[in-house]
């Protein structure tokens, strides 16, 4: 399951993300994600883990709990949407 983390301070770290969903089992990948120029984060990221009961469990534990001083939003992360790229007609 594909997990969105919101609300993340700028300091926070694919580590950081990654020590947090640990206690609740496997992750697959934590990356916060960053803005492709700055190498700024954009103040949230996504944690993969392969069993769904555990992702469940970190949702729930984890959603409106605090980090590093802010509410954290964590909810299963919807598909993709299909963006039109950029250059093509």
């Amino acid at each position: 399951m594909r997990i969105y983390v919101g609300n993340l301070t700028y300091s926070v770290t694919d580590d950081d993300l990654r020590n947090l969903f640990a206690e609740y089992g496997e992750i697959a990948t934590a990356e916060v994600i960053k803005d492709k120029f700055s190498g700024q984060s954009k103040g949230f990221g996504f944690v993969e883990m392969p069993n769904n009961s555990e992702a469940d469990a970190a949702i729930k534990d984890l959603n409106e709990t605090e980090m590093q001083g802010r509410k954290l939003t964590v909810n299963e992360a919807r598909p993709r949407a299909e963006r039109p790229r950029s250059g093509q007609y």
